[in-house]
């Protein structure tokens, strides 16, 4: 590839976003650049005394239909796409007076940010842009001839460029920025797409359009031979892609994901109700707890199973407090995220330069809709995000005894975790906190007997006579197949259990239940996490 250089001579400049503008455009205008623009874009250049004519005085036709034609004609379309060196496209040029536009400068009207604010479905429509997909997707293609930018991230790029090339662009930028300006146009359409697919409530539409922005490059992925870089979607979810990073170094792949996933978790617990905490190892929960305040949730999450937390990921749903902040600088923790943090609190994790902290701002909401998506070879799989809550089910009594107050309130707590644990999912959970975790096995018995176990290896570290099973309840994430399972977890000493209810043998376990003195509840949901 050679440099090919183009000299630019004109360029149209037609931006809903200013940032940048007047400092780009006298830089243009120092190049000899002829500057051409549309609407309040031209009133912007004017105003700082640059000379502009405005795209009308091209076209020859005024802007019409409020706004919505100004740039869809010939003389503009047919500035972008002739090929400089193609005799014909010359000719044509000569004869309709169709002058060349070797730069174009478009952001898009700001439809996610409209959407995002909530507003109406006409207002909405209003802020789709036609003319700015269509000159950039036109430029794009010419990139041979014509450069594009669609942010003012790129503008210093090309004022290098211009520095260095003698007011040219080299094709090697206009390829880069070419395959930008698609990528934009496609993230663009896919949050338009989507946003029409809610509001006809279509589930599955003939075509699923997904894009996203560039929040960082990653060293690697899950593993180091593997690429990888985190992009923020128009869902404005609060989260580790919303949070501000205070310190630490740079997120990796997987502190990202299992960042998301402690986040996700402990957004089922409502600050207001209680202060809460969650640990994550490698994408699952280790250890969640409520408490009066956050340290005490905090000791009570790391007791679950202290070894596990050890380089884990921490999350909670109240502002970090400088108790919880020193109490959880005892032991090596990768990531910090909650909804804010005291003064106090930053500088204790201040003397842990490599600690992250990230501040979301709020919690998500457990109930609000959306979309998860993952890939499989050759295509993609999309489902609706799981928004089933606790609070929102009926508790069924299908046991000839029912749970106690204080069982029914640690079921409650048990099957709020469970949801984000890996399938098959076992959790023990005794006064509010879990006491074993048993997470993504194949068998369900194994997940009941992992989590027993790990309930005896944290009362060992405890010194307690006997592990906190004794007494506990018990949460699966989906049903029971067999007696087998839920007998490992009375075996380990719960008293108590909930699970979805569902199996041709719902019987047997309900009659192995009775015959045990267990209580037992049906909550007719099920919460499989692969």
């Amino acid at each position: 590839m050679t440099d090919h250089p183009r000299r630019v001579t004109r360029a149209l400049l037609s931006v809903s976003d200013k940032t940048g503008l007047i400092e780009f455009a006298k830089a243009l205008a120092a190049h000899d650049v002829e500057l051409v623009s549309t609407g309040g874009t031209a009133k912007a250049i004017a105003a700082a005394g640059l000379k502009v004519k405005d795209v009308s005085d091209l076209t020859g036709f005024p802007e019409m239909m409020d706004g919505r034609v100004k740039t869809l004609h010939p003389k503009v379309h047919g500035g972008l796409l002739a090929i400089r060196d193609n005799a014909e496209h010359a000719s044509a040029m000569k004869t309709h007076g169709i002058a060349p536009i070797d730069l174009l400068v478009v952001n898009l009207y700001p439809f996610e940010a409209t959407v995002d604010k909530g507003a109406g479905f006409e207002d909405c429509i209003e802020n789709i842009d036609i003319g700015g997909p269509a000159m950039i997707r036109a430029a794009a293609k010419n990139h041979d001839d014509v450069a594009v930018v669609v942010e003012a991230d790129d503008y210093k790029a090309v004022l290098d460029e211009l520095a260095a090339n003698n007011g040219s662009t080299t094709l090697k930028l206009r390829r880069r920025l070419a395959a930008k300006a698609y990528a934009r146009t496609a993230a663009y359409d896919a949050a338009i797409s989507n946003w029409f697919n809610r509001q006809l409530e279509i589930d599955a539409p003939d075509f699923r359009a997904l894009g996203g922005r560039l929040i960082q490059s990653l060293r690697y992925g899950e593993n180091p031979h593997q690429t990888a870089a985190f992009y923020a979607t128009p869902d404005k979810r609060p989260g580790v892609s919303t949070a501000r990073q205070l310190q630490g170094k740079e997120l990796s792949y997987n502190n990202i994901n299992d960042t998301d996933a402690a986040y996700e978790c402990i957004g089922e617990f409502d600050a207001k109700r209680t202060a809460a905490c969650v640990i994550v190892k490698h994408a699952n929960p280790c250890g969640v707890a409520e408490g009066a305040n956050l340290v005490e949730a905090y000791r009570r999450a790391l007791a679950c199973d202290s070894t596990s937390a050890f380089g884990g990921i921490i999350a909670m749903n109240r502002p970090l407090d400088a108790d919880t902040a020193r109490e959880i600088t005892k032991i090596f923790t990768e990531v910090i995220i909650a909804p804010d943090a005291s003064e106090e609190a930053i500088a204790i994790i201040g003397g842990k330069k490599n600690l992250r902290l990230l501040l979301a701002g709020s919690l998500p909401d457990p109930r609000a809709p959306g979309l998860t998506a993952k890939t499989v070879a050759g295509g993609l799989l999309v489902q609706s995000r799981d928004n089933a809550v606790v609070d929102d089910m009926t508790f069924k009594v299908v046991t000839k005894r029912a749970p106690t107050e204080a069982e029914m309130r640690d079921l409650k707590f048990a099957f709020r975790v469970a949801k984000h644990v890996k399938s098959n999912t076992i959790i023990y959970a005794k006064d509010l906190a879990t006491v074993g975790i048993g997470a993504g096995q194949m068998s369900r018995v194994d997940s009941a007997r992992i989590a027993a176990r790990k309930a005896q290896d944290a009362a060992n570290e405890l010194k307690l006579a006997e592990p906190l099973t004794k007494g506990s309840v018990v949460a699966s994430d989906a049903f029971f197949p067999f007696a087998d399972g839920m007998l490992a977890c009375i075996e380990a000493g719960a008293t108590a259990v909930v699970q979805p209810g569902g199996s041709m043998r719902d019987d047997e376990v309900i009659k192995a239940a009775d015959e045990h003195g267990i209580a037992m509840v049906f909550t007719g949901t099920r919460h499989f996490r692969h």
